[in-house]
């Protein structure tokens, strides 16, 4: 997509109006916030500013990311892109950083001196600095005005910090015109990532295909369409027993784990996470109207995958001489209502139809039939590249649902764990 706001325009001087017209066509137009930060670098350095390096790092929204750095560079011209995952622990680089002084005092705004009769050295990154040439370091904070869990301020906000190898360093007027053009650059960037943190949120608890039709406005109620998918249902054969014995954290800590362990193989393949529910999973694969029974495939290795990967879950929970779970799972294939349900003011988008109530019954059978893995007589009838792997197990009854039908299990060699 052309985007206006980052052709290349250099600026004969320092005009403040037209880089923040240009920063608010950045903010309106949305994008990368690399690009966004790239651009107004390289604009700065036109207009004369001779800045020889930049960042910015901002929190986020995200289960496993804590935060997004972003690193320009004069000499490389480019800007450099990290993640920061969450840690209990603190590295001691980042105990001994400016930003984080600069963030636990609420201090906004920080400049050191790296060269000169001024200079002042106070955290170990300022030394590094100079010995790569800087002469002058420039911070500031912006506070985006979300509050989490009534950390700082500057929880969810932007740091950024601007070097220049300038000999004598920044003038007056570079600083002047940085503090002056720095809100609107937050404000820009600002916009960039609060669509990027409702749409990591909204994928988050919806999964990938629903967060993206929630976030291009399929939210009324009501709004569904007819789909056939494959049916994945899971869960945790002795989690309720197990409940009531075991303290509530590390409860939840194996929760997660037997969660990540039966979801990663599923959405490592395409598959659709729509609903935990409690110890247990729903997930689907889309069937389309050409390779159904690839999909069938693709969804009978995820199921594979799921229990091997619980397996070793066990084994690891088994030799630290702590109690592990079995796994139960279903697959079927039916056609099904995607999209929102609920009430006038809080909406589920999920899966319905009698298909899902009928994989939840054949996954009840597992445990009665000894069988980790049992798939409907829909599921085989389609999944043509993988009859070699399924045994047929008998007719039988499914829990409210009338007659009786046939259920598959996986053959020694198809990867019964």
């Amino acid at each position: 997509m052309d985007r206006p706001f980052l052709r290349q325009e250099a600026l004969p001087t320092l005009d403040l109006a037209r880089l923040a017209d240009w920063l608010v066509g950045a903010g309106l137009q949305g994008g990368q916030v690399a690009d966004v930060l790239g651009e107004f670098c390289r604009r700065l350095n036109s207009a004369g500013l001779r800045l020889a390096r930049a960042h910015v790092s901002m929190s986020t929204l995200h289960p496993l990311v804590r935060a997004y750095g972003y690193t320009w560079s004069r000499s490389s011209g480019s800007v450099e892109a990290s993640e920061f995952e969450h840690s209990d622990e603190v590295s001691e680089a980042w105990r001994r950083s400016p930003f984080n002084h600069m963030i636990e005092t609420t201090t906004t705004r920080m400049r050191r001196r790296l060269t000169g009769p001024d200079a002042l050295l106070d955290y170990p990154v300022l030394a590094e600095f100079r010995a790569q040439g800087v002469t002058d370091w420039y911070a500031a904070i912006f506070d985006f005005g979300f509050r989490v869990d009534d950390r700082s301020a500057s929880a969810l906000g932007l740091v950024c910090s601007f070097s220049t190898d300038r000999e004598g360093g920044f003038s007056e007027t570079d600083l002047t015109f940085l503090e002056t053009i720095l809100p609107m650059l937050a404000l820009a960037i600002k916009s960039i990532v609060s669509i990027q943190i409702s749409r990591s949120l909204l994928a988050t608890y919806l999964g990938r295909d629903a967060a993206e039709r929630v976030f291009l406005g399929q939210v009324r109620r009501g709004s569904v369409l007819s789909t056939d998918a494959v049916l994945l249902f899971a869960d945790l054969q002795g989690f309720t027993t197990l409940a009531d014995a075991m303290p509530t954290t590390e409860l939840v800590g194996m929760l997660d784990d037997y969660l990540d362990a039966m979801t990663r193989p599923v959405e490592a393949r395409g598959g659709q996470v729509l609903k935990f529910m409690g110890d247990g999973v729903l997930a689907v694969f889309a069937l389309e109207a050409e390779g159904r029974a690839a999909t069938c495939r693709t969804a009978l290795e995820a199921a594979v995958a799921a229990q091997q990967e619980v397996a070793r879950l066990n084994h690891s929970r088994a030799a630290a001489g702590q109690p592990s779970l079995v796994l139960d799972l279903a697959l079927h294939v039916g056609e099904v209502l995607y999209g929102n349900v609920g009430s006038a003011t809080r909406l589920d988008f999920t899966v319905i139809g009698p298909a899902v109530n009928e994989a939840s019954r054949i996954e009840a059978l597992c445990k009665e039939l000894g069988r980790p893995v049992l798939v409907s007589e829909e599921f085989a009838a389609i999944a043509l590249d993988c009859r070699d792997r399924l045994v047929s197990l008998g007719r039988h009854r499914l829990r409210g649902v009338s007659g009786e039908r046939e259920l598959f299990g996986l053959a020694p060699e198809g990867g019964t764990p």
